[in-house]
């Protein structure tokens, strides 16, 4: 993804050497490293309709600007969560007051073409990913007719298979939920406590696609109790429970959850201890590493493990920062400092091309508008500092963000 420059204003005062040489760098883009898409809640005057900024990345400087026609239309309202397919030809947009998943094709461009909307089996959608050719999606809420705000049930995790279209470009099309015996979802409870409430907050698949994690706390209990369900997953989508339903002891309050990319271990925030719980890898049992709990900032909400370098960051909603940390042999984490963000980064992200730009959306960055911060990375210490005038404003108030790479990336320009 190269960064497109805009010369109409100057075409008329060059020389013809000058266009063609401005034409190669537009055509080649060589200065757009990734487009970054944040969506946003609740924009002004759209009666809680989001929106979805997209950013593209300079390769050198990191700054990070709007691309023309952006904001784009989230499809639905308060969009809470985001994923990409595994071919980065398509991002999926949770809407949670619509209970849908929005499915748009990606441009070569990083424009957002909406092709189609499914409904989840739940209620209030929270949390998704891709792996392979399945789409996960957490819902809040089982889809049992009592369950509402006013009397809460458990939260449930849904799989969309996905499948092909012969359309030129491809759109990856959302089949029906994957069928769980009689349901259409497989619900989040506690063996032997059939009536405490478990709320779901984060998912994850490992790299590996062979296990999938669903951090959540018992909301039944004071103070909270925090865990970490666990399944495996085959390639059809079907989903087996690991440790016989019994889910894994994650804290107090989960609210995030990342894995390396060797898929060894597994890292999880806890919101109400402020720090990250760390976890081996085995069979896919999760045992918790030696040192976890490794200590983080004010009410941890976020966290993004580096796909090629040995570095974790999680974002602190109530800081305002994002902390480095260092991965050790053994998974062990090693805290090398703290960076300032906009107000409440509640996301965070790293650029797929290079892994050398990291970016935080922040819910308040403003009294109107968030915002999103930008650091570059550094591959040898794990430290950030500030990109090219960070933070960058945002349309509405961030919640969640996705991106791609340019190179190989995007279905093709539209029009």
């Amino acid at each position: 993804m190269r960064m497109k420059f805009n010369k109409s204003g100057q075409l008329a005062l060059v020389s013809a050497a000058s266009l063609l040489a401005a034409a190669l760098v537009t055509a080649c883009g060589t200065l757009t490293v990734d487009f970054v898409f944040v969506t946003s809640s609740k924009a002004a005057g759209s009666n809680n309709y989001g929106e979805i900024d997209v950013f593209e990345i300079n390769s050198e400087s990191g700054f990070m600007r709007q691309i023309p026609t952006s904001p784009f239309p989230s499809g639905g309202r308060d969009p809470v969560a985001e994923t990409v397919s595994s071919d980065n030809t398509n991002l999926y947009v949770v809407n949670q007051d619509d209970n849908s998943i929005v499915q748009f094709i990606i441009g070569n461009d990083g424009k957002l073409y909406p092709q189609n909307t499914v409904n989840t089996p739940g209620i209030y959608p929270l949390a998704v990913t891709v792996s392979g050719m399945n789409l996960f999606v957490v819902d809040l809420y089982q889809p049992l007719p009592s369950c509402s705000t006013a009397a809460p049930c458990s939260g449930s995790i849904a799989v969309y298979p996905i499948t092909s279209s012969s359309t030129s470009p491809p759109s990856d099309e959302l089949g029906s939920p994957i069928t769980n015996g009689s349901i259409n979802y497989w619900p989040l409870t506690l063996p032997g406590k059939p009536n405490d409430i478990i709320v779901p907050t984060a998912v994850n698949v490992l790299k590996s696609g062979a296990y999938i994690y669903i951090a959540a706390y018992d909301s039944t209990v004071t103070p909270n109790a925090g865990y970490v369900f666990g399944f495996s997953t085959s390639s059809g989508g079907t989903l087996t429970q690991l440790n016989g339903g019994v889910p894994f002891a994650a804290g107090t309050t989960p609210s995030a959850i990342a894995s390396d990319p060797s898929s060894s271990y597994v890292y999880i925030t806890d919101s109400t201890n402020g720090d990250v719980l760390g976890y081996s890898v085995q069979g896919g049992l999760l045992t918790p590493l030696s040192g976890s709990p490794f200590p983080a900032g004010d009410q941890p909400s976020a966290i993004a493990v580096d796909p090629a370098y040995p570095y974790l960051y999680v974002t602190n909603m109530q800081d305002s920062t994002v902390s480095a940390y260092s991965i050790g042999s053994s998974g062990a984490l090693t805290r090398l400092g703290s960076y300032a963000t906009g107000l409440q980064p509640v996301a965070i992200g790293i650029d797929p091309s290079t892994n050398h730009f990291l970016y935080t959306a922040n819910f308040l960055g403003t009294t109107v508008n968030g915002t999103v911060s930008g650091f570059e990375l550094s591959s040898t210490a794990g430290t950030l500092i500030n990109t090219q005038n960070s933070p960058y404003m945002a349309n509405a108030l961030p919640t969640a963000v996705a991106a791609i790479p340019h190179n190989g990336a995007g279905a093709g320009t539209q029009k």
